[in-house]
Protein backbone atom coordinates (compact mmCIF):
# COMPACT_ATOMS: atom_id res chain seq x y z
CA UNK A 1 0.00 0.00 0.00
CA UNK A 2 1.68 3.10 -0.80
CA UNK A 3 -0.26 6.97 0.16
CA UNK A 4 0.37 10.01 -1.94
CA UNK A 5 0.03 13.29 -0.91
CA UNK A 6 0.39 16.90 -2.29
CA UNK A 7 3.32 19.04 -1.13
CA UNK A 8 2.53 22.75 0.13
CA UNK A 9 3.52 26.42 -1.38
CA UNK A 10 4.81 27.37 1.90
CA UNK A 11 7.91 26.42 2.72
CA UNK A 12 10.24 25.78 5.77
CA UNK A 13 13.73 26.71 4.64
CA UNK A 14 15.29 27.56 7.80
CA UNK A 15 14.12 24.60 10.78
CA UNK A 16 16.79 21.89 11.86
CA UNK A 17 16.04 18.59 11.22
CA UNK A 18 16.78 16.02 13.31
CA UNK A 19 17.33 12.91 10.97
CA UNK A 20 20.57 12.56 9.54
CA UNK A 21 19.12 10.51 6.36
CA UNK A 22 18.47 11.66 3.29
CA UNK A 23 17.81 9.90 -0.32
CA UNK A 24 18.13 11.90 -4.03
CA UNK A 25 14.83 12.49 -6.08
CA UNK A 26 14.67 9.84 -8.48
CA UNK A 27 13.41 11.94 -11.29
CA UNK A 28 15.90 14.47 -10.87
CA UNK A 29 16.92 14.73 -14.41
CA UNK A 30 13.18 15.51 -15.74
CA UNK A 31 13.56 18.31 -12.59
CA UNK A 32 16.18 19.53 -14.29
CA UNK A 33 14.45 20.20 -18.10
CA UNK A 34 12.02 22.26 -15.37
CA UNK A 35 14.16 24.34 -14.22
CA UNK A 36 16.10 24.66 -17.44
CA UNK A 37 13.15 26.05 -18.88
CA UNK A 38 12.34 27.98 -15.94
CA UNK A 39 15.69 30.00 -15.67
CA UNK A 40 14.78 31.08 -19.09
CA UNK A 41 11.99 33.20 -18.09
CA UNK A 42 12.00 36.70 -16.08
CA UNK A 43 10.53 37.43 -13.08
CA UNK A 44 7.71 39.16 -14.05
CA UNK A 45 7.37 36.16 -16.68
CA UNK A 46 7.01 34.07 -14.24
CA UNK A 47 4.87 35.99 -11.57
CA UNK A 48 2.35 36.04 -14.86
CA UNK A 49 2.32 32.57 -15.18
CA UNK A 50 2.11 31.53 -11.20
CA UNK A 51 -0.03 34.48 -10.38
CA UNK A 52 1.90 35.72 -7.55
CA UNK A 53 3.35 38.86 -6.57
CA UNK A 54 6.59 41.13 -7.94
CA UNK A 55 8.15 39.76 -4.83
CA UNK A 56 7.93 36.06 -4.78
CA UNK A 57 8.20 36.23 -8.45
CA UNK A 58 12.04 37.80 -7.59
CA UNK A 59 12.41 34.97 -4.80
CA UNK A 60 11.61 31.82 -7.05
CA UNK A 61 13.31 33.34 -10.02
CA UNK A 62 16.57 33.85 -8.18
CA UNK A 63 15.76 29.96 -6.75
CA UNK A 64 15.65 28.53 -10.08
CA UNK A 65 18.56 30.30 -11.28
CA UNK A 66 20.49 29.18 -8.04
CA UNK A 67 19.56 25.48 -8.30
CA UNK A 68 22.39 23.57 -8.40
CA UNK A 69 23.32 19.75 -8.12
CA UNK A 70 24.50 17.57 -6.59
CA UNK A 71 21.69 17.84 -3.92
CA UNK A 72 23.55 18.02 -0.32
CA UNK A 73 22.24 18.39 3.32
CA UNK A 74 23.89 22.17 2.94
CA UNK A 75 21.92 23.23 -0.36
CA UNK A 76 18.96 21.17 0.20
CA UNK A 77 16.71 19.60 2.93
CA UNK A 78 14.32 16.64 3.10
CA UNK A 79 11.38 16.89 0.59
CA UNK A 80 9.14 15.88 4.53
CA UNK A 81 10.39 18.46 6.77
CA UNK A 82 10.51 21.32 3.93
CA UNK A 83 6.88 21.38 2.94
CA UNK A 84 5.06 23.49 5.83
CA UNK A 85 1.04 23.66 4.67
CA UNK A 86 -2.21 22.20 6.32
CA UNK A 87 -1.32 18.56 4.81
CA UNK A 88 2.21 19.01 7.37
CA UNK A 89 0.21 20.44 10.12
CA UNK A 90 -1.34 17.13 10.04
CA UNK A 91 1.26 14.93 9.21
CA UNK A 92 3.82 16.84 11.96
CA UNK A 93 6.69 15.04 10.46
CA UNK A 94 9.05 16.33 13.56
CA UNK A 95 7.31 14.61 16.14
CA UNK A 96 7.54 11.08 14.26
CA UNK A 97 10.22 8.66 15.99
CA UNK A 98 12.80 6.73 13.48
CA UNK A 99 10.53 3.85 12.81
CA UNK A 100 7.39 5.93 12.00
CA UNK A 101 10.12 7.73 9.61
CA UNK A 102 11.55 4.38 8.01
CA UNK A 103 7.88 3.43 7.18
CA UNK A 104 7.04 6.52 6.03
CA UNK A 105 9.89 6.64 3.13
CA UNK A 106 8.72 3.04 2.07
CA UNK A 107 5.10 3.99 2.27
CA UNK A 108 4.56 8.09 1.80
CA UNK A 109 4.99 9.93 -1.51
CA UNK A 110 4.84 13.81 -1.99
CA UNK A 111 3.51 14.62 -5.58
CA UNK A 112 5.49 17.77 -7.25
CA UNK A 113 5.24 19.89 -10.01
CA UNK A 114 8.93 19.95 -10.09
CA UNK A 115 10.32 16.89 -8.68
CA UNK A 116 7.32 14.25 -10.05
CA UNK A 117 7.05 12.20 -7.16
CA UNK A 118 9.28 12.20 -3.65
CA UNK A 119 9.81 10.13 -0.86
CA UNK A 120 10.18 11.99 2.74
CA UNK A 121 13.79 11.65 3.02
CA UNK A 122 14.57 13.47 -1.18
CA UNK A 123 16.58 16.04 -0.41
CA UNK A 124 14.85 18.93 -2.38
CA UNK A 125 16.02 22.66 -2.73
CA UNK A 126 13.33 25.68 -2.05
CA UNK A 127 10.83 25.85 -5.55
CA UNK A 128 7.43 27.19 -6.49
CA UNK A 129 5.79 25.28 -8.97
CA UNK A 130 2.58 24.10 -8.82
CA UNK A 131 1.17 20.82 -11.18
CA UNK A 132 -1.28 22.81 -12.54
CA UNK A 133 0.86 25.57 -13.71
CA UNK A 134 0.57 26.04 -17.59
CA UNK A 135 4.52 25.99 -18.20
CA UNK A 136 4.86 25.31 -21.73
CA UNK A 137 7.81 22.72 -22.22
CA UNK A 138 9.65 20.06 -24.83
CA UNK A 139 6.76 18.03 -24.21
CA UNK A 140 3.59 19.48 -24.47
CA UNK A 141 2.12 22.98 -23.00
CA UNK A 142 1.50 22.55 -19.36
CA UNK A 143 3.11 20.19 -16.49
CA UNK A 144 0.48 17.24 -16.67
CA UNK A 145 1.99 16.64 -20.45
CA UNK A 146 5.41 17.17 -19.03
CA UNK A 147 5.08 14.08 -16.53
CA UNK A 148 2.32 12.51 -18.67
CA UNK A 149 2.82 8.74 -17.31
CA UNK A 150 6.00 8.72 -15.51
CA UNK A 151 4.39 8.83 -12.08
CA UNK A 152 1.78 6.53 -12.71
CA UNK A 153 4.51 3.90 -14.10
CA UNK A 154 6.67 5.06 -10.85
CA UNK A 155 4.30 4.10 -8.55
CA UNK A 156 3.30 0.45 -10.46
CA UNK A 157 6.86 -0.49 -10.03
CA UNK A 158 6.84 0.21 -5.95
CA UNK A 159 3.55 -1.20 -5.31
CA UNK A 160 5.23 -4.33 -7.35
CA UNK A 161 6.47 -5.23 -4.33
CA UNK A 162 3.93 -4.13 -2.01
CA UNK A 163 1.71 -6.90 -0.63
CA UNK A 164 -1.27 -4.63 -1.45
CA UNK A 165 -1.51 -3.24 -4.37
CA UNK A 166 -3.83 0.20 -3.53
CA UNK A 167 -2.94 3.76 -3.72
CA UNK A 168 -4.50 5.93 -0.57
CA UNK A 169 -5.36 9.26 -2.32
CA UNK A 170 -4.50 11.78 0.03
CA UNK A 171 -3.83 14.47 -2.61
CA UNK A 172 -5.81 17.58 -4.02
CA UNK A 173 -7.48 17.57 -7.44
CA UNK A 174 -4.99 19.26 -8.91
CA UNK A 175 -1.81 16.82 -7.80
CA UNK A 176 -3.95 13.91 -8.44
CA UNK A 177 -4.77 14.38 -11.88
CA UNK A 178 -1.05 13.97 -13.01
CA UNK A 179 -0.98 10.37 -12.09
CA UNK A 180 -2.38 8.52 -15.53
CA UNK A 181 -4.99 6.43 -14.21
CA UNK A 182 -5.55 4.31 -17.22
CA UNK A 183 -1.94 3.44 -16.66
CA UNK A 184 -1.76 2.74 -12.97
CA UNK A 185 -2.54 -1.00 -11.91
CA UNK A 186 -3.56 -0.19 -8.28
CA UNK A 187 -6.59 -0.39 -6.49
CA UNK A 188 -7.17 3.60 -5.64
CA UNK A 189 -8.89 4.53 -2.46
CA UNK A 190 -9.68 8.35 -1.84
CA UNK A 191 -11.12 9.28 1.23
CA UNK A 192 -13.17 11.89 1.90
CA UNK A 193 -13.47 14.16 5.35
CA UNK A 194 -16.55 16.21 6.07
CA UNK A 195 -17.48 18.37 8.99
CA UNK A 196 -20.74 19.68 10.03
CA UNK A 197 -22.03 22.58 9.51
CA UNK A 198 -25.24 24.72 9.27
CA UNK A 199 -26.90 21.65 9.44
CA UNK A 200 -25.06 19.29 7.24
CA UNK A 201 -21.42 17.17 6.61
CA UNK A 202 -19.47 19.17 4.25
CA UNK A 203 -16.37 19.20 2.68
CA UNK A 204 -14.48 22.40 4.31
CA UNK A 205 -11.34 22.63 2.46
CA UNK A 206 -8.83 23.69 5.59
CA UNK A 207 -9.84 21.05 7.38
CA UNK A 208 -10.22 18.31 4.95
CA UNK A 209 -6.24 19.12 4.25
CA UNK A 210 -5.31 18.94 7.48
CA UNK A 211 -7.15 15.55 7.93
CA UNK A 212 -5.23 14.34 4.83
CA UNK A 213 -2.42 14.68 6.99
CA UNK A 214 -3.67 13.29 9.95
CA UNK A 215 -4.43 9.88 8.20
CA UNK A 216 -1.41 9.93 6.28
CA UNK A 217 0.34 10.04 10.05
CA UNK A 218 -2.04 7.89 11.38
CA UNK A 219 -1.24 4.84 8.62
CA UNK A 220 2.58 6.20 9.16
CA UNK A 221 2.17 5.59 13.57
CA UNK A 222 -0.35 2.59 13.20
CA UNK A 223 2.11 0.97 10.36
CA UNK A 224 -0.87 -0.05 8.11
CA UNK A 225 -0.56 -1.98 5.09
CA UNK A 226 -3.98 -2.99 4.05
CA UNK A 227 -6.86 -0.61 3.01
CA UNK A 228 -9.36 -2.83 5.50
CA UNK A 229 -7.73 -1.14 8.26
CA UNK A 230 -8.30 2.78 7.03
CA UNK A 231 -12.13 2.94 8.65
CA UNK A 232 -9.93 2.67 12.52
CA UNK A 233 -9.21 6.40 11.84
CA UNK A 234 -10.55 8.31 14.41
CA UNK A 235 -8.19 11.45 15.01
CA UNK A 236 -8.94 14.73 15.51
CA UNK A 237 -12.56 13.99 16.63
CA UNK A 238 -12.94 12.51 12.91
CA UNK A 239 -15.33 9.12 12.74
CA UNK A 240 -15.95 6.33 9.70
CA UNK A 241 -19.53 6.41 8.52
CA UNK A 242 -20.27 3.26 6.94
CA UNK A 243 -23.54 4.68 5.38
CA UNK A 244 -21.93 7.59 3.38
CA UNK A 245 -18.68 5.17 2.52
CA UNK A 246 -18.00 3.16 -0.63
CA UNK A 247 -15.20 0.61 -1.03
CA UNK A 248 -13.22 3.31 -2.90
CA UNK A 249 -14.26 6.16 -1.19
CA UNK A 250 -14.49 5.83 2.99
CA UNK A 251 -15.75 9.04 4.61
CA UNK A 252 -14.99 10.56 7.50
CA UNK A 253 -17.33 12.52 9.66
CA UNK A 254 -16.48 14.88 12.81
CA UNK A 255 -19.23 16.93 14.25
CA UNK A 256 -17.00 19.64 16.37
CA UNK A 257 -13.69 20.76 15.33
CA UNK A 258 -11.05 20.11 17.79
Amino acid sequence: MLIVVSPAKNLDVTSAVSVEDYTLPDLIDDTMTLVDRCKTLSPSQLGSLMSISDKLAVLNAERFNSFTLPLTKENAKQAMYMFNGDVYTGLDAQSLDDDDVAFAQKHLRILSGLYGILRPLDLIQPYRLEMGTKLDNSRGKNLYEFWNTKLAEKINTELNEASEQTLVNLASNEYFKAVDKKALNATIITPVFKDYKNGQYKIISFYAKKARGLMARYIIQNKLTSSTELSSFNLAGYVYSEKDSTPDTPVFLRDSQE
